[in-house]
């Protein structure tokens, strides 16, 4: 009995449970490599939950891998539970994993089976079939003719027609492009005599449907075994890896995905009104997302997805009619929420889960009790994990984290936190895919656990490092992972790599990962005496060779230079005390802040510096600045000179609202620019400017409007106000304010009384001697409630 099935399709699923059912076999073959026959068994371990795949590696290239994924609605693993229930014998009878593993890397052969960057099929075969019976989708068809198809009748009877069209298909497209399926056919066809003669013909064989006129077609055994010869092998191992629902989605490897895993898992496990529970579950997840939605909705758009259907002509209600039904009723039109119900559950985030059973790799193990003691649960969906490395559970997270970070297992990734920006604080972002099983049999071969590995991992990166910020970066990685045993060999990398390297360049970009990792060695507790003494050194070596290196260079050298500058200044400040004499650093930006040869972006950069350390007076720094934009500078240069000063996230926006005299200095540079030069210095304004909030780029044009503050520009009797506030107070505008603090405030802000806006002033009020009722004095008219109690509340303007 052949059962020509559709890889994860629910409607061929049951259609499997129901012939199995009628037919009763003595053994079941599944289209799977034999290397899986050692862990069937465990399938039926309470602790599997699909989706799961059986995963094979070449054992001297782990990276070599292929999967066969398995959901709970997926033929092979419904076949498969029946017959482990029943007792009833099952074999994998596809290509050997040897095979094709081999296959795959043998360019004779190019494409196997089981290779995540082989090329799509040529042909389509359900797409061929939707076409011929006139739909344009694939899917719809699918669904329509199989998914929706009822329970009543012979099951076995859509396994004889689907067979029968594809072997119209195979009669007019051959193979369909794939190279390897006639050796695989082949492969199969020799395992289902050898079954059949055992088993005096009670065979089922759950395959593709595009397989099945192969194994019914009659070939000589001769013919098959020529067919196999020679067939290049590698060493294999494999075993039960967790799956994903995301994960089947995507179009590659074994099985082409399905575009709904969530939909059709739910078409397979509801029991009855399955457009009915859809609604109710899409209800709830927006009812969770803080959505307005009641049971009103849910029957409105039942009610339509049914109604589509019936216009479309379509026995039930599709993904199609229910996405729509959703769409139109409970997002309003809206696509934004939709996405989420397609994010969470037409495809949604199911992970599942193998036995501790299954075999695994020494470093697999390592980890798996690791995540069990830190309580780190691989999860299918993203998540922020938020660490606090004073205490030692969320230390010990950060540093397994860190390891597997360095092994290129990309379980975590660092994420910017929210709150604290301290150095005991981290952030990640987790999740876990299936392929990362492939990378934790990769990084086997560095060691049996976790830290073994990443400590032997490290020494090879430190010997065969290349660049001198490599090596510095390294060394940070190893402070964060709590690499002590490689620590040395990694400095001694580091010291030979900065005593030869001269490029000031390269020392700049090297010394911010040291002064990090200074710092983080304070909070984990580790000895960085050794690295206190290179980022001495190599501190000593850019003071001396930065001012030199920052000549006469053209604009992608200074850009590249000035970020340099940055990481170094931010650097230097992170160092103990003494790494840097004194004033050492602030005379090298002093010379670079003053000399004309260096690159004007730079010099203005420097200066800003300066002025944000309090290491140059604001007089000096406006004079710096009015020479930088005097008329004799070419206005590109004097735009590069602010770009630097006032640009990027630096705060330069800020520094321009609360300091007039250099806003008034810019605002006469930009007013006297000619019109030649004005459009070639205008991309670079708009770049600095751009990056200012909002709310400084509105602040600064209402304070270009007003003018600048002086003679004529302020209204008489006024005092002179902090340099980008209004002069004086308006006493008139601050009383304004009273009667709105009495409507928020109610009895607590008193009645009205002498003082307030249109009243005339009255004894007590801002400025006159004092009166009854003022702080001290007994209680008068207009003090709380009348009553002058010492314990009250002292008002305050009434």
């Amino acid at each position: 009995m052949l059962l020509g099935v559709r890889h994860h399709g629910p409607g061929s699923a049951r259609a499997v449970r129901g012939a199995l059912e009628a037919a009763g076999p003595a053994v079941v073959l599944i289209e799977g490599p034999p290397e899986g026959d050692a862990l069937v068994a465990l399938a039926g371990d309470p602790d599997m939950r699909p989706p799961v795949a059986l995963l094979a590696h070449a054992v001297d290239d782990p990276g070599r891998a292929a999967f066969w994924p398995m959901a709970e609605f997926s033929p092979e693993w419904v076949a498969l539970r029946w017959a482990l229930d029943r007792g009833v014998p099952v074999r994998f009878v596809d290509l050997p994993a040897a095979h094709s593993l081999a296959m795959a890397a043998d360019p004779t052969w190019g494409d196997g089976e089981g290779d995540e960057d082989e090329p799509e099929m040529r042909v389509d075969p359900i797409a061929v079939l939707a076409g011929t019976a006139g739909y344009d989708d694939p899917e719809r068809w699918w669904e329509d003719v199989v998914e929706h198809r009822g329970d009543g009748g012979d099951p076995r009877a859509a396994f004889a027609a689907l067979g029968g069209a594809m072997a119209v298909l195979r009669e007019e497209y051959g193979d369909g492009g794939n190279r390897g399926d006639p050796v695989r056919e082949a492969y199969m066809r020799l395992q289902l005599r050898a079954a059949v003669k055992e088993f005096d013909g009670r065979v089922a064989v759950v395959c593709g449907a595009w397989h099945v006129p192969a194994l019914a077609a009659r070939v000589t055994l001769a013919a098959d075994r020529a067919l196999l010869k020679g067939l290049p092998k590698a060493r294999t191992e494999a075993t039960w890896v967790p799956w994903t629902h995301r994960r089947l989605a995507r179009r590659s490897g074994y099985g082409a995905g399905v575009d709904s895993p969530g939909w059709y898992g739910h078409l397979f496990t509801a029991p009855d009104r399955p457009v009915e529970r859809w609604m109710t579950r899409v209800a709830g997840l927006l009812r969770e997302e803080g959505r307005l939605v009641s049971p009103a909705h849910v029957i409105e758009a039942v009610r339509l997805a049914e109604t589509l259907a019936a216009l479309r002509g379509r026995p039930l209600a599709g993904l199609g009619e229910t996405t729509d039904a959703v769409r139109a009723v409970f997002c309003d039109g809206s696509d934004v929420p939709l996405d989420l119900v397609r994010d969470r559950l037409v495809v949604g985030d199911v992970l599942g889960r193998v036995p501790d059973a299954a075999p695994a790799v020494p470093l697999q193990r390592d980890l798996a009790r690791l995540q069990r003691s830190l309580r780190l649960k691989p999860e299918a969906a993203e998540r922020e994990l938020a660490l606090d490395l004073r205490k030692e559970t969320d230390a010990a997270r950060s540093r397994l984290l860190h390891r597997l970070r360095l092994l290129g297992v990309g379980w975590g990734a660092p994420a910017a936190g929210r709150g604290s920006t301290g150095t005991f604080r981290e952030t990640w972002r987790l999740r876990w895919r299936p392929e990362l099983h492939v990378r934790v049999a990769e990084a086997g071969v560095w060691g049996t656990t976790v830290l073994s590995a990443a400590t032997a991992r490290a020494e090879a990166r430190a010997v065969a490092a290349d660049t001198l910020a490599e090596v510095t970066g390294l060394a940070e990685d190893c402070l964060l992972a709590g690499l002590t045993e490689a620590l040395p060999v990694v400095m001694r990398a580091l010291a030979d790599r900065a005593a030869l390297d001269a490029d000031v360049g390269h020392l700049a970009q090297a010394l911010p990962a040291l002064a990090r990792s200074l710092r983080y060695g304070d909070v984990r507790g580790t000895d960085t005496a050794a690295l206190g003494g290179v980022a001495a050194g190599l501190a000593e070596r850019i003071c001396v060779g930065l001012p030199p290196a920052c000549v006469r260079l053209d604009a992608d050298g200074a850009a590249e230079m000035r970020t340099h500058l940055d990481g170094v200044h931010t650097a230097i400040g992170l160092l103990p005390g003494g790494a840097v004499p004194a004033g050492r650093w602030g005379g090298v930006l002093r010379a670079l802040a003053v000399r004309d040869a260096v690159a004007a972006g730079i010099r203005g950069r420097a200066a800003r510096l300066l002025l944000d350390d309090g290491r140059l007076g604001e007089d000096e720094a406006a004079r710096l600045m009015g020479l930088a934009l005097s008329p004799a500078v070419p206005p590109a240069e004097a735009a590069e000179w602010i770009d630097g000063f006032v640009g990027g996230a630096s705060g330069g926006g800020m520094l321009l609202v609360h300091d007039e005299r250099l806003l008034g200095l810019l605002d006469g540079w930009l007013a006297g620019v000619p019109a030649d030069a004005f459009a070639g210095v205008l991309p670079l304004l708009r770049r600095t400017f751009s990056a200012y909030e909002p709310g400084v780029r509105r602040t600064l044009g209402e304070l270009v409007r007003r003018g600048p503050a002086g003679a004529g520009g302020r209204p008489a009797g006024r005092e002179p106000g902090a340099p980008g506030f209004g002069p004086g107070l308006d006493r008139e505008r601050a009383d304004a304010v009273l009667p709105v603090l009495r409507l928020l405030l109610g009895d607590m802000a008193g009645p009205p009384g002498p003082g307030d806006r249109g009243d005339p002033p009255g004894p007590g009020d801002r400025g006159d001697p004092a009166g009854p009722g003022d702080r001290g004095d007994p209680a008068g008219p207009g003090d709380r409630a009348g009553l002058g109690h010492e314990d009250e509340p002292e008002e305050v303007g009434a």
